[in-house]
Order: C-alpha cells, then sequence, then structure tokens
C-alpha cells in the first residue's frame, strides 16, 4: 500500500511504499518522522466466530492523522481533469467564434469523450478527509464509501475556526 500526504512540518509532497510494514513514516525534506500507530491496520477478518488472517491488511484509520473517516476517489489529479475541461471550453469558444458549429460541437464532444475514459479507466484510492491523505494499493477501498459533502464540510469549518482563532489579537485586559 502507498501512502501520499503533505509533511506536517513543512508541508513537502511525502510518498512512502508498503507502509503496512512500516514503524515510522519520514519527510525526506525535514527528516520529521510520523509513528504508524499500531491500531491502523486490521491483520485479519473475521469469519463467524474464528479470525482467518487475511494476506493483505486492511487500512482502518488515517496514518499520518488520527482520522477514521476515509473516502474512495478516483487517483487522478483534480486540476488535471480541470484543466483539459477548461481547454476544451476555451477551443470550443474559438471555434464558435469563428462560427464552426460542427467543429465547436466536435470538440466538446471529444473533450467529454476524453474525460469519460480518464474516469473508467483511473483507478480508485483512498483520502482521508482531514489531512487529504491518499493511499492506495490491492484491497485499499474495499470498506469505504463514497465522497459525503456534509464530513467534508465538517472538517473545512474546523480548518476555517482554527485558522480564524489564530489570526484574531488577543483580547486585552481591561
Amino acid at each position: 500500500m502507498r501512502v501520499t500526504y503533505a509533511c506536517p512540518a513543512c508541508q513537502a509532497t511525502v510518498m512512502c511504499d508498503a507502509i503496512e510494514t512500516l514503524a515510522v513514516v519520514e519527510c525526506p525534506a525535514c527528516r520529521a518522522t510520523l509513528s504508524i500507530p499500531a491500531d491502523a491496520f486490521l491483520r485479519g477478518m473475521t469469519a463467524g466466530a474464528a479470525v482467518v488472517l487475511d494476506s493483505q491488511p486492511r487500512l482502518r484509520r488515517c496514518v499520518i492523522c488520527p482520522s477514521t473517516e476515509l473516502f474512495i476517489r478516483k487517483n487522478f489529479p483534480q486540476r488535471v481533469g480541470v484543466g483539459i475541461v477548461v481547454a476544451g471550453l476555451a477551443a470550443s469558444c474559438v471555434a464558435w467564434a469563428f462560427r464552426e458549429l460542427f467543429l465547436t460541437f466536435g470538440i466538446l464532444f471529444a473533450t467529454a469523450i476524453v474525460d469519460v475514459v480518464l474516469y473508467l479507466f483511473m483507478p480508485n484510492c483512498l483520502s482521508c478527509y482531514r489531512c487529504q491523505a491518499r493511499y492506495s494499493g490491492d484491497g485499499v477501498t474495499d470498506t469505504y464509501g463514497e465522497f459525503d459533502l456534509e464530513t467534508h464540510e465538517k472538517y473545512r469549518q474546523q480548518v476555517a475556526r482554527t485558522k480564524q482563532l489564530s489570526t484574531r489579537p488577543p483580547e486585552s485586559l481591561s
């Protein structure tokens, strides 16, 4: 299993492979280390009353932050996807300006087809709502659901409140 995360100390992007076998992950930029919690992986599955050892450990929680709320997403950079759509829109606008109706719609349909093909062939990954760490590998998405806007909004509001409290000047004593 691979994890990609932003280092809490220096915000550098860190990628670590085979995290289920590691005790700590280290940032190559600042050498900050994070301990992987012992309860982060489920090593066996229950089959009735017996516990059956599974060859692939399952992720139970984020190894970077203490969150247990994770969601399935496509393992594709959102900025690249938005860039493809914007480029298709811009090209179709140029064709529309030259009154090329078939070319305009051809560009729009081609952009939509590229988007659908990328969606179908990109693998899924698991993402943490709180720290946006991404987990990819075999079986990583077996026990989690799709994106939930309410949970995302909860963490977004938490970050906004923390930022607001940290920038507010201390109250004067009177």
